[in-house]
Parts: structure tokens; sequence; C-alpha cells
């Protein structure tokens, strides 16, 4: 098959596009991803939100960060983290399970840092989001929990493109829209055909397919925003957004700008 499928829902499908990305643990962080919020290094005293990435793909995880970086425009501090015993891609439920423990790991530990204000899961399933936020006394946001909040604001339906067809995987969107209360709002989701594991190895090939399936998310879903799922997706979403009217939603971005307005608020 060598166009975007669709995978039906309980309900209505739904439109934005998300991409999901794994965790990592924290003691197997190289050198590079560990925290130094020094007074050397951060002489305007930034506070600091840290990413973490489930997955072991570590040139995601940078950039990842690098749309976080850009996103709070020299407000905060963006500290990246990798789960280097991880796979370099979560696909399926269990995966998310797996990833799980590492996830609170890293998190409990950079939380013991003073300067560290927030923390970001950034993969679309919000592996050990709700695990972690029972262990740390700082704010804890998963990017797909908040790119449901920017995409249904306003009471806009919107869809979800995403590279990884576990049916599983796809109904826990579902299930996230409905718990969120979006459920009359989701659109479905629209999969990339192929290996998941080879199309995110080739931008070309990326964008590519998912511009297909931002097309049929919108034409034939009906969606008014379109989720891009999944973390490794975030700069394809960038690339791709002149093709199209409506937004492609970067749940990095979104997630982002509810860490560094909750950093704001606090001060």
């Amino acid at each position: 098959m060598t166009t975007p499928f669709s995978l039906p829902m309980k309900r209505k499908l739904f439109a934005p596009v998300l991409i999901s990305c794994s965790l990592f643990s924290f003691t197997s962080l190289s050198q590079a991803e560990q925290p130094t919020t020094t007074s050397a290094s951060n002489p305007e005293n930034l506070k600091a939100i840290v990413l973490i990435n489930p997955n072991s793909n570590t040139n995601a995880t940078h950039s990842m960060a690098n749309l976080a970086r850009d996103e709070v425009s020299g407000k905060a501090i963006i500290i990246e983290r990798s789960n280097s015993t991880a796979p370099p891609l979560l696909t399926t439920p269990q995966d998310m399970i797996d990833a799980t423990p590492g996830v609170v790991g890293v998190g409990v530990e950079a939380a013991k840092d003073d300067n560290v204000a927030a923390i970001i899961v950034s993969a679309f399933s919000d592996p050990g989001l709700e695990e972690l936020r029972e262990e740390v006394d700082i704010p804890v946001f998963g990017i797909g929990e908040e790119v449901f909040h920017e995409a249904a604001r306003g009471g806009r339906e919107f869809g979800i493109v995403t590279v990884t067809p576990d049916e599983a995987l796809i109904e826990s969107f579902r299930l996230k829209a409905a718990s969120l209360g979006y459920e009359e709002l989701y659109r479905g989701v629209r999969v990339t055909p192929g290996d998941p594991n080879e199309l995110v190895l080739s931008p070309e090939a990326l964008d590519m397919a998912l511009a297909e399936a931002v097309k049929l998310s919108i034409s034939e879903d009906a969606a008014e925003a379109v989720i891009m799922g999944g973390g490794p997706l975030s700069a394809s979403a960038l690339r791709l957004q002149p093709q199209f009217d409506v937004p492609l939603l970067v749940a990095v971005n979104a997630a982002t700008r509810a860490a560094l307005k909750a950093i704001e608020d606090a001060q």
C-alpha cells in the first residue's frame, strides 16, 4: 500500500497530527546532556526546563530541544535528555509502559536542581506523565496533552497524523481526547505507510509521506487543525506548514509554551 490509510475510531476521526517520541534513562545520559545550571553557565539566572525524550534517538532529542529553545526565545534554559536504553522509536503501548520508569527516574533526579522549574515529557503518548507528577513538586507537561488542548481551542475539530500504525496506540489517542473532553472534536488518525523506523531516517521521505497524510486529514476527515503525532515529526511540521492553510500543530512547542507560562506565572 503506497498511500496513507485511516484507522477508524469508535466515534468520529480527528484531524491534528501528532508524533510520538520515547523516554530515556537518567543514569545513561551522555555528558553533553547533563544539566549545567551554575552561575558561570547561566549568568542571567534563568530558570531551566528539562525536556525528556523517552527514546534513544539523540538526534531527535536535540531537534526537539532546539524547537523548545526557539520557543522560549532566551527566557529559559532548555536541558535535553535521552533514554539510551530504549529503542530509537516508541511504537506500541508496551513501549510506552517500558519507558515510564526511565522518565520518572530522570525527572525525579532533574527536579533536585532548584533551578529546574518545569519538565516536559516529549513523547506524544505522554509515557510516565502522571507518575512523574506524583513524584515531583514542579510542573510537568506532556507534549500530547498540551497539543490536544491547543488543537481543540475555540471548539475546532482536529485530527492526528502519525507514522506509528499500532492500533492499540492509536486507540489510546481517542481515549486521551475523550479524557480531556474533546471526543466530539476528534476527527481521527491518518497513518503514513511503511516502516516508521525507516521513514524517520529520511527527512525527504518523511515530509512526503506526512504531506499526503495531512491532505487526507483535511479533505476526508474535515480537520480544522492537524496535530503532528510524535516529537520526531516536529521539524517536518514546520517545513510542511507553508503548504497548508490549516495549522499543523507541533506538540513540543505547545508543551514548551505551557511550561514557560507556568514559570512566568510563578515569578
